[in-house]
This record gives C-alpha cells, sequence and structure tokens, in this order.
C-alpha cells in the first residue's frame, strides 16, 4: 500500500469487510467448463421479471440518449399509490443498498452507534463503518433478533437500529407483539431502519411492517427492493417509506439521476402486474413445502423461513459442500460468511431447479 493510500484514505475504510456476492453463472462455466449451470445463491426470482416490465423496458430503449428524471416524479407517484401514502414520504435509490449508504451519510458521524442483530445483512455494518460510527452487534437467538437484547444495548450514542425482517440469511421474522413492545420501548433518538427486503414472501400472521410506526409519525424508515420478488435485479432499484422530514434530509444526500430511465420504466410496470407477483409467492410456497421435505428425509436441520431462502445445516464444512455442489452446476451460498460454517443458504427456486438441487446435495452428502 502507497503512503499516499495509507496516510490520506478514510482509515474507516481498510476495516471493512468486502461484501461477498454469489458466485455469477457465467463465472462458474468459464472456470468449471459447465454448460448447465443453476444459481441459488443470490435470492432471485427464478420466474424472471415480470413480462409487462420487460415490454416497457424494451419500449424505452430508444431513449437511452436522454438523461432519466432525476426526481423519479412517475415512479414516485407510482409508489405513493401502491403504498397509499404521500409521495413526499417516498425515497427511491439505485437498489435499497444505495438508500443504507444515504442513510448513513445523511445521519451517521464518527462516534455514532448503531446495532443490529448477527447474522444479518452485512450493508448494514459496512455503511455505518465508512461513516465512522461504531457498529454493535446482538447475536440472534434461536436465528431471530433479540428485540429485548438490542433495547438493552442502546444508549445516547445509539442513532440507528436495523431490523432485516425477515432476516437474511435466516428467514426469520420477529413477532407482531415483539415489534409491538419494541416500538413503545425504543427511544426517540434512535432511527428505526425495518429492512423488509423479502417482506412481500412473508406469509405468517405474525409478520408485521414497519409502516404502521412511520403513519404513526416514528422515527423510522421501511426499505423494500425490485430485486427480490419483482426480478429486476439486474436494473438496481429499491425504496422506502418514511416520514417527509426524514424523506427530505435523506434526498439532501442523493446522487442526481440516481436512477436510471430503464429502472424507472420497468419499476412502475412491475408494480402493476400483479398476476406476476402472486405466481412468484405460489411458486415460492410450493418450493419451500418440497424443499422442508427433502431436508426431512434427509435427516438435515433448516430454519422455517418467511422468505425466498432456507437456511440450512449439511453437518459438513459448507466450503466443502458448495465446491461439490459447484462442480454439479449448483451455485449455493455458504453459511461461513454468516458465521455458520456447517450451513448453506439455498434460494427456492423452480420445481425443476429445487429437485436439481435435492438430488445434487443427497449425491455430494453421500460420497
Amino acid at each position: 500500500m502507497s503512503d499516499f493510500v495509507k496516510n490520506r484514505a478514510r482509515p474507516e475504510i481498510f476495516t471493512l469487510k468486502p461484501y461477498v456476492p454469489g458466485k455469477p453463472i457465467e463465472e462458474v462455466k468459464r472456470e468449471l467448463g459447465l454448460e448447465d449451470v443453476i444459481k441459488l445463491a443470490s435470492n432471485e426470482n427464478p420466474l424472471g421479471p415480470s413480462p409487462l416490465a420487460m415490454a416497457a423496458v424494451a419500449a424505452a430503449l430508444p431513449d437511452l440518449s436522454l438523461y432519466p428524471d432525476a426526481n423519479c416524479y412517475l415512479l414516485k407517484q407510482k409508489l405513493a399509490s401502491h403504498l397509499s401514502v404521500d409521495a413526499a414520504e417516498i425515497l427511491v435509490g439505485n437498489g435499497s443498498d444505495e438508500i443504507l449508504m444515504m442513510l448513513a451519510t445523511a445521519f451517521l458521524n464518527r462516534g455514532d452507534q448503531v446495532i443490529y442483530g448477527t447474522p444479518t445483512f452485512s450493508e448494514y455494518e459496512i455503511t455505518a463503518r465508512i461513516m465512522g460510527a461504531e457498529c454493535l452487534e446482538v447475536p440472534l437467538v434461536d436465528f431471530t433478533h433479540d428485540l429485548e437484547g438490542i433495547l438493552a444495548a442502546i444508549n445516547e450514542r445509539t442513532k440507528m437500529v436495523y431490523l432485516c425482517n425477515p432476516n437474511n440469511p435466516t428467514g426469520t421474522i420477529v413477532s407482531r407483539s415483539a415489534v409491538q413492545n419494541f416500538m413503545e420501548r425504543v427511544p426517540d433518538h434512535v432511527l428505526v431502519v425495518f429492512d423488509e427486503a423479502y417482506g412481500e414472501y412473508a406469509e405468517s400472521p405474525e409478520f408485521i411492517s414497519g409502516y404502521k410506526y412511520v403513519k404513526e409519525g416514528r422515527n423510522a424508515i421501511v426499505l423494500h427492493t425490485l430485486s427480490k420478488i419483482y426480478g429486476l435485479a439486474g436494473l438496481r432499484i429499491g425504496y422506502a417509506f418514511t416520514t417527509s422530514d426524514i424523506a427530505q434530509a435523506v434526498e439532501r444526500v442523493r446522487d442526481p439521476f440516481n436512477i436510471n430511465n430503464l429502472a424507472q420504466v420497468g419499476a412502475r410496470a412491475a408494480l402493476d402486474d400483479t398476476g406476476h407477483l402472486q405466481q412468484s409467492r405460489e411458486v415460492n410456497r410450493q418450493g419451500k413445502q418440497y424443499l422442508y421435505d427433502s431436508f426431512e428425509k434427509m435427516g438435515l436441520f433448516y430454519v422455517p423461513t418467511e422468505a425466498n431462502f432456507i437456511f440450512v445445516d449439511t453437518g459438513r464444512n459448507c466450503r466443502t459442500v458448495f465446491q461439490a455442489l459447484l462442480e454439479k452446476g449448483v451455485i449455493i451460498r455458504t453459511g461461513d460468511v454468516f458465521g455458520h460454517p456447517d450451513f448453506i443458504r439455498v434460494t427456492i427456486g423452480t420445481a425443476e431447479q429445487n429437485q436439481r438441487f435435492i438430488e445434487s446435495l443427497a449425491q455430494v452428502l453421500g460420497e
């Protein structure tokens, strides 16, 4: 490392743990010389994007020479209608990842504290550390957020609490009563960030969205993405609902033209396609049950999920299982990056993909 970088770069960046994405299909094909590869690593929608979204994106191609609407007016109006809220309470980002970075930039100073469960989505730590904030991790209990532990950890320096609900990588939710109890006791100086990237998949009556608390005027924000159930991961589009005051503050640090035109038109069309949304939920519901049954027959422990992925204990070193599955053309996510070296996280795919994964896993564990 040069003296310039060592002495002039923000010291916080050297504390970061790089985000580890799911391995791309093309990379596996190149490395292993395979032609038929399926990816069940990044929680993408196995049905792909909405046909309405694809048509809208294709129709917008002639406008690629024009700058997109910097204010995302039409998309914000669509989201406001979709959520039955005011457009002034909506934020949009280049994926919900960018909204997390905007939140950190707008609100966190060096010495502030943020709290989140562990394991959970790594971007909370990354964005907070960049701004020099102290990151306090509260271990999950039974693979679920320990809200009592989080409350006990809050002090006068705590600026944000992140609740990934359903949680990534465990797929668990915090019960309605637990969230209500938490929100009744969390201090007003804390911004509660509800990350509901997988909220559309949740089926349990115990799931409660953070929308309720934003509408009550609490210091809260609810994050959503169109990368998961809406199948637009390649367009990078996320959104958030919060109070107009918080939204206005975050807008001050937003990059101009942060949402490209294709993402804006694709997102608006995807939100209209309720048929694709329902089909995606049904495919996930059926696939989840098939995988549950298969894991039980194989004697494997798994965490029941409210998302589109399952966290499962293979009883083997996850890296060994990962590599063996890779050689069979099946990409999954290793659990060691989440602190569970015997676990893997597998995205729920189509019926054919799920069957191929189970057959491959049975062969790997039997070898």
